[in-house]
């Protein structure tokens, strides 16, 4: 059966999003959008989920704005198949608003349901473009005074800072698009997007280069199939043992520093090395291996001033066959990658994104706080001996 295309929308603000939908459309004329948007309910179980459809095609001129209360995931995954039954061949673009988690969304949104036909076998996913306004994630990416709880696709999760929310908007996406006109602060403009290649530096930059050009144009492929296998790429994303490369080079001095370790951390010395270590870091992900602590991975993510550290899951063991089945493929080949016959999996893997960023500075700092041969000695009953002040009540700091 013919397939669907599915892209995906989303911007840093509401006109941001609106200009990329804008283009798309100039990309492909046929396309349907639904626009969505998402209001909290008072007792907060749902929201309420609110869809606009629209696009060249005549039996959508009288379309009204449909609403319901529930599972974004499930209302949206409705609103597709009802779309790939009266259209045959759509090209669908879905403009998601701020509220929803772009990653994790878009895992349960393919997740293939008990009882149910599997929206792959409706759609071929396309590209995830993410509208980029450069004032606005430059005040974003610093803000860390407020939190927001966002919708995963199913349940509200943990409050994330507005500077988290920013970084995790670039990282999902396949483009970054930013599509206003060239404007005099050109330099400013330049260096946004320099960051936001170190952040995501897979995705296509899509920008004005000058002042003789009006806008940014979107490249055909971006109205194209994504790769093969990209369903399981969102969801390898969001193992804690996922870290995002360090792209190599400067770009209007943000560089990215990769550091990489094969023993347990101090967790004292670890938190006395902190200010060393986050200076004029913008973004930093990774996970960590902790003496007190050494069955769990404690994933490491900060977005502007804001660190968080937190367990999130167990390391992979010979013989857990089952835990081994539960993870993606991308996990269990990393786990083979980094496998050693004493240690398993456990590492400390962390990258920083910053502007100037001294590597040695930072590569030293941490290695500092490593177990020295004296304590690896001790083995974990000694290990967790030592007093934890980054994670002593099991929450983050």
């Amino acid at each position: 059966m013919p397939k669907g295309l599915l892209s995906v929308v989303v911007g840093n603000t509401p006109d941001a999003r609106s200009a990329v939908v804008h283009h798309t459309m100039r990309l492909s004329p046929r396309a349907v959008v639904v626009a969505v948007s998402i209001q909290n309910t008072a007792d907060g179980e749902y929201p309420t989920v609110q869809r606009f459809t629209y696009g060249d095609d005549p039996s959508l001129h009288d379309s009204a704005p449909l609403s319901a209360t529930g599972d974004p995931a499930v209302i949206l995954r409705q609103d597709l198949l009802s779309l790939k039954r009266a259209a045959g061949e759509p090209h669908v673009t879905l403009a998601l608003p701020t509220e929803l988690d772009v990653l994790p969304f878009l895992v349960e949104l393919w997740r293939t349901r008990i009882g149910s036909s599997s929206l792959e076998d409706h759609y071929e996913p396309g590209p995830v473009l993410v509208g980029v306004d450069p004032a606005s994630f430059m005040a974003d990416i610093g803000c860390v005074h407020r939190t927001v709880r966002m919708w995963n696709g199913s349940a509200r999760d943990h409050p994330l800072t507005p500077a988290e929310i920013a970084a995790r908007q670039i990282e999902a996406a396949d483009a970054l698009v930013f599509p206003g006109p060239a404007t005099g602060n050109e330099h400013h403009a330049a260096g946004v997007a320099a960051l936001a290649s170190q952040l995501n530096h897979h995705a296509l930059v899509v920008r004005p280069t000058g002042a003789e050009e009006a806008e940014a144009e979107l490249p055909p492929s971006l109205a194209q199939p994504s790769a093969p296998g990209i369903a399981d790429e969102w969801q390898a994303q969001l193992e804690p043992v996922t870290v995002p490369r360090a792209h190599r080079g400067s770009d209007h001095g943000v560089n990215s520093v990769l550091w990489r370790a094969r023993r347990p951390l101090h967790p004292e010395r670890l938190a006395d090395a902190l200010g060393t270590v986050m200076c004029g870091v913008v973004r930093s992900r990774g996970h960590l291996w902790l003496s007190s602590r050494p069955e769990s991975i404690v994933t490491w993510r900060s977005a502007g001033p804001h660190l968080e550290l937190r367990e999130a899951g167990s390391w992979l063991e010979p013989d857990t066959r089952r835990a081994w089945e539960a993870v993606s493929p991308q996990r269990r080949t990393l786990a083979s990658w980094f496998w050693h016959d004493y240690y398993g999996e456990r590492r400390n893997e962390i990258t920083f994104t910053g502007t100037d960023l001294d590597a040695q500075r930072i590569r030293s700092a941490l290695s500092a706080a490593l177990l020295t041969d004296a304590e690896l000695s001790l083995g974990r009953e000694g290990w967790t001996s030592i007093p934890d002040p980054l994670l002593s009540d099991g929450d983050p700091p």
